[in-house]
């Protein structure tokens, strides 16, 4: 058993996170609005704009890029693992 723990190696690879709300607020767009206008629940639009999201749905991820004008890049950041 000690042989198996062992070789198990946990990484840290950093964190994804959504920078909705920041862009939502430059563009003076609420979340009830892009709710609506994008067709997605608001449920499911306050998660992504409190970055509280576990996996990434690429067709809300185009329907909010549609609706703000922007892409993908301008939403999703990377945050690289603290060093050690």
């Amino acid at each position: 058993m000690n042989e198996i723990n062992s070789l198990i190696t946990i990484a840290e690879y950093g964190k994804i996170h959504i920078a909705l709300k920041k862009i939502m607020d430059e563009k003076g767009i609420t979340r009830n609005h892009l709710a609506d206008v994008s067709g997605t629940r608001f449920e499911v639009i306050n998660r992504w704009y409190h970055d509280n999201i576990a996996k990434l749905d690429l067709d809300v991820l185009a329907r909010i890029c549609y609706v703000l004008d922007c892409c993908p890049q301008d939403i999703i950041r990377y945050e690289k693992p603290a060093e050690k």
